[in-house]
């Protein structure tokens, strides 16, 4: 077995490098794994996903693993913008709502390592304070504080026992 990392644009693999170089040596039909990773990472189309692909070089088979794009490219995604404040404390360049910062932080739980969603929407929003993103119409600070005291409980709690 052998476990090959890359990080593609969603949708857009190509055979040439890195992917092409890497996968040819093993005697692996090149265009065949990238037709797969496309397949898989066209929902992130516009944003650069981490990609393994795993070879059993014995038998010359593969499976692909998609990560997930990293939050501030999902925050950009979210409000289609073409990237986060320049400094965040002078200047804020877009506004996600609540159930976006939820979304976001449904997609990306497991690789924070959050204990709950709650926190991993607490995590979002220090992302949004770097950007220069406000959430709800108020600076992230703000809204973090409001998180803790429950405000959003109920539109949290809502978004818990769905799938991402």
């Amino acid at each position: 077995m052998k476990t090959l990392s890359f990080l593609v644009e969603g949708g857009k693999a190509t055979a040439g490098p890195p992917i092409g170089p890497a996968l040819g040596p093993l005697g692996l039909n090149v265009m065949q794994v990238v037709k797969k990773i496309n397949e898989l990472t066209q929902e992130y189309a516009g944003m650069r996903v981490p990609v393994k692909v795993i070879v059993n070089t014995e038998n010359k088979t593969f499976e692909v693993e998609v990560g997930t794009p990293t939050t501030a490219a999902l925050i950009v995604k979210e409000l289609k913008l073409e990237k986060g404040a320049h400094q965040s404390t002078k200047e804020w360049v877009g506004n996600l709502t609540v159930e976006q910062v939820v979304k976001i932080a449904k997609i990306k739980i497991k690789e924070m390592g959050a204990k709950s969603l709650k926190a991993a929407v607490k995590t979002v929003a220090g992302t949004c304070q770097s950007m220069g993103i406000t959430i709800d119409g108020k600076q992230p600070k703000q809204f973090i504080e409001d998180v803790n005291r429950g405000v959003y409980d109920e539109i949290i709690r809502k978004y818990e026992g769905e799938a991402a």
